[in-house]
């Protein structure tokens, strides 16, 4: 269990830095890169903006263990919606290889702290159904 943990943490901690801190920082302290990685793909400004907020939000969502399983699920489909994209607007856009890949490798560690948190959450109800029925939490 304690392993399963720090699995998710190390990922979620990742993905709250990456796609929650970064952009947020780049927003309120070089506000002129705001729109660096958009532009160049055809969005227009207000896009990065909108884009920023909706990640700031979902990383809170998933990173604070107080949310509600259904707002978390929401956050991590959008911060995945987000990373596809990214992948598809590169691929369809600049044809970068690094561009390209870099929100694939951002998906994958996102997968990791989903599929861990869904390890760690599902550990915990079939504990709790034990405590409840009197069974004993090896079986």
């Amino acid at each position: 269990m304690k392993k399963k943990k720090i699995i998710f943490w190390i990922a979620t901690i990742f993905i709250v830095i990456w796609e929650g801190a970064m952009p947020l920082g780049t927003l309120l302290f070089a506000p002129q890169y705001v729109n660096a990685g958009t532009k160049p793909l055809g969005y227009p400004d207000y896009f990065a903006y909108t884009l920023i907020i909706c990640k700031v939000l979902g990383v809170i969502a998933i990173a604070i263990p107080q949310f509600h399983a259904k707002l978390k699920e929401w956050a991590y489909a959008g911060l995945t919606f987000s990373l596809l994209f990214a992948f598809i607007s590169h691929a369809c856009v600049d044809k970068n290889i690094t561009y390209m890949l870099l929100p694939l490798i951002v998906l994958g560690i996102l997968m990791l702290s989903y599929v861990y948190r869904s390890k760690i959450v599902g550990t915990n109800r079939a504990t709790q159904q034990n405590t409840y029925t009197g069974a004993s939490a090896i079986s």
